[in-house]
């Protein structure tokens, strides 16, 4: 690790990646769709010099990146959760992310080449490094790993504007399960049973609410059987119900 704190670019030999074989994507891979729709394998993609290099065990508050960085590259979720934020001018932090299983990180750096937040473990973390000068040649080999790419940038902006319109608290808060319900269960995981591993005071940053205000729209949910939560360890109870009241957030 640099002294900046910064775990991507690293020295010595890069590991490759040794989930499944090398016809297989991990199960959580971000990219593995797009590739295998362009006949790509990960036999393929090691011919081309395109290695993924595997970063961690991070542990709770090691960060990936830190703001100002240079850019070098960008990674996929493996295990864990990473949260994104940045720090205001009065010194406040701003939660930005949550970041997931095959979830990407530090797309938003391309444009200035350096990371504009920082990126920290809120668990155990392993990721997948990817060079992004070799991810973007192959790009343009590879119109759908292209389109991928922006589709991946787009729902970053979307995410990030998501909180910014005047929703009441049970609104926000409905959001951000049904949120994490369906982007786990895209990766295979429980849409009904997982754990809030960010905390409370996290939650609400990222919600622009009071930590009380998070607890108490918790402990109503729950009052009105929405779900059960214990601790971090959360079960949906009605996952209809919750996505008609997250409805206005999610603007389907």
């Amino acid at each position: 690790m640099t002294p900046s704190g910064v775990v991507f670019p690293r020295s010595g030999p890069a590991t490759m990646a040794d989930d499944g074989d090398a016809l297989k994507f991990c199960s959580t891979c971000a990219f593995s769709q797009a590739c295998l729709s362009e006949g790509m394998s990960k036999h393929a993609l090691m011919d081309l010099h395109v290695l993924v290099e595997h970063v961690g065990p991070l542990h709770a508050g090691e960060h990936v990146f830190r703001e100002g960085d240079p850019f070098t590259a960008i990674a996929a979720v493996r295990t864990g959760t990473v949260k994104t934020y940045h720090i205001d001018r009065d010194g406040h932090e701003q939660v930005l992310g949550f970041h997931l299983p095959g979830e990407v990180i530090g797309l938003n750096a391309i444009h200035d080449d350096r990371y504009p937040c920082n990126a920290v473990a809120l668990d155990t973390v392993m990721l997948c490094r990817f060079s992004f000068p070799k991810i973007a040649l192959l790009a343009q080999r590879l119109p759908n790993l292209q389109q991928h790419l922006f589709r991946l940038m787009s729902r970053d902006i979307g995410v990030a504007s998501m909180f910014a319109r005047d929703n009441t608290a049970d609104e926000r808060m409905a959001a951000f399960l049904i949120g994490l319900s369906r982007r786990l269960a895209a990766r295979g995981f429980s849409p009904r049973r997982f754990q809030l591993t960010m905390s409370r005071t996290d939650i609400a940053n990222y919600l622009r609410q009071a930590p009380e205000t998070v607890s108490r729209v918790l402990r109503r949910f729950e009052h009105e059987g929405l779900l059960h939560i214990k601790q971090r360890d959360v079960e949906i109870l009605d996952i209809p119900r919750l996505e008609a009241l997250a409805l206005s957030v999610l603007r389907e």
